[in-house]
């Protein structure tokens, strides 16, 4: 599933690229992908027409701006991709739902094998009521600066093990499995350390270690895993995952102690670490 840096890879492409044209018109095949709109017209009639004035990001959500009330919300969940295509001639990929053709040509498609990702028109004032997870949404630490002190707050605001605390969206925005676990190996601390013990040098070292590797993994255009599901909107894989230390590591040596990583799995997901590195 793409997590913060990936989605912020895209968006910014997305701003790039789109940003000033026109929507000529909307091909929507794939229902489930616009499920949130009963009537395809509610989905599509907004849309054409209107000139994209730029792209926001509200955790993992891509928020299109139009020139007019509705924005258009893009979620891709665990699977999907945005592809920019210069042409109409271009191939269609597999499981392609949605295509948005510009009136300055080329198109903007919408692939997603699993079907968890979404697209829907609404309106700002009301995303938060449609989408509950935004109006909770903890730190965005590649887009709002914050202290130590206000990261180690909401950290330890309830008692909880590392890696869980990482992931809820109510602390962290956007982060998953990947990329706690790069973190936490980072900082030196393990997995399931409870977050009462942490120390206030350990609170500050977390953090830094928060905001480095998503900043390097942002500057690398994120992780492609061997399933290749996640690509830019050009359709190139990231380069981060070179630069993994833990997440799928499991029986090489460590790169920092050469002690062999571990896997074990924790709350239903499989957890990278260095036994000897993290404590």
């Amino acid at each position: 599933m793409p997590e913060l840096p990936e989605v912020e890879t895209i968006r910014r492409d997305l701003d790039k690229e789109i940003a000033g044209k026109k929507i000529k018109s909307v091909e929507v095949t794939g229902a489930r992908s616009t499920r949130r709109h009963e009537d395809l017209k509610t989905f599509i009639d907004p849309l054409v027409g209107r000139t994209v004035k730029g792209v926001d990001r509200r955790g993992k959500y891509m928020v299109v701006k139009l020139d007019g009330p509705d924005v258009l919300i893009i979620h891709l969940g665990m699977s999907g991709q945005l592809l920019r295509a210069p042409s109409v001639r271009t191939e269609m990929p597999k499981h392609t739902h949605v295509v948005i053709n510009f009136t300055q040509g080329g198109q903007l498609r919408f692939i997603d094998p699993r079907t968890f990702g979404e697209m829907f028109v609404t309106t700002l004032d009301v995303i938060e009521e449609q989408v509950p997870e935004l109006a909770h949404l903890g730190i965005d630490a590649l887009s709002a600066p914050v202290t130590w002190k206000n990261f180690g707050g909401l950290l330890t605001l309830r008692s909880a093990k590392l890696k869980t605390a990482l992931m809820d969206q109510r602390v962290l925005a956007g982060i998953g499995n990947i990329y706690s676990d790069e973190i936490l190996f980072h900082s030196g601390l393990r997995f399931d350390r409870s977050t009462d013990s942490l120390k206030p040098e350990d609170v500050r070292r977390l953090y830094r270690s928060t905001v480095e590797v998503l900043q390097e993994a942002l500057r690398l255009r994120g992780s492609s895993l061997a399933d290749a599901q996640y690509v830019d909107l050009f359709g190139k894989p990231g380069g981060y995952q070179a630069e993994h230390q833990v997440y799928a590591r499991d029986g090489l040596p460590c790169r920092r102690c050469r002690q062999t990583i571990t896997k074990e799995k924790f709350t239903g997901r499989t957890t990278y670490f260095c036994p000897a590195c993290q404590i």
